[in-house]
């Protein structure tokens, strides 16, 4: 059901030292894959939006979030514990699937650090998705998605752990994909305005292009 209401926290699962993910009671919450919610505290002023990182079959809802050194939200919800509720406001948002994506045409998805958690959501709501996954982080212990297969490609920026040493960005001009691929791209903005020129330089359509940008 849309609209503000209070969840309850019934997970945290630590990722990494400063990424983890919060579980909360679905209460019948709809949404589309890729949108996202407002969340708060109860009487707290400080509102921040996370796109949701569940399927939509999941009985509960998931977010993924990164503890940010001048984030006042990410740090208080760095400290909440099971059993504690949170205000969420929405689903919000259109950086969703078409149906026609659902079996044709081929997606490349693109994404940096949390940028994947619309695109987790994608996979884990539609089984039939024809997809290639990049995923660009620092080190490899930040692949947050764990659907580990040939369509999931792990870019390391800092080290050679993952499937390819470098940015997403090195990896798509090196790899180009045909020009009937549709293309989303979630993450910081300079990599959606690297890839954007890369994959216009490539043959891609621009309005085959979707963007959401991530911190």
């Amino acid at each position: 059901m849309p609209g503000r209401q209070l969840h309850l926290v019934v997970d945290k699962k630590e990722l990494s030292p400063s990424v983890f993910i919060l579980r909360l009671e679905r209460k019948g919450f709809l949404f589309d894959p890729g949108q996202y919610v407002f969340v708060n505290f109860p009487e707290f002023r400080h509102v921040r939006e996370y796109s949701i990182f569940n399927g939509i079959n999941d009985p509960y809802i998931e977010l993924l979030i990164k503890e940010v050194s001048d984030g006042c939200m990410s740090k208080k919800l760095k400290k909440i514990a099971p059993g504690e509720k949170l205000e969420i406001d929405g689903p919000f948002g259109f950086f969703t699937l078409n149906e026609r994506f659902f079996n044709i045409p081929p997606l490349l998805l693109v994404a940096t650090g949390t940028g994947i958690s619309p695109f987790h959501s994608f996979i884990r709501s539609h089984a039939s998705l024809k997809y290639t996954l990049l995923h660009g982080v620092r080190y490899g212990d930040e692949s947050y998605h764990h659907v580990f297969s040939d369509r999931y490609i792990v870019c390391t920026s800092r080290e050679n752990s993952g499937d390819f040493q470098g940015r997403v960005t090195e990896y798509q001009k090196e790899h180009p994909v045909s020009k009937d691929y549709w293309c989303y791209l979630s993450g910081n903005w300079g990599m959606i305005e690297n890839m954007t020129d890369i994959l216009v330089r490539q043959g891609i359509p621009y309005e085959h292009i979707l963007s959401e940008a991530h911190n």
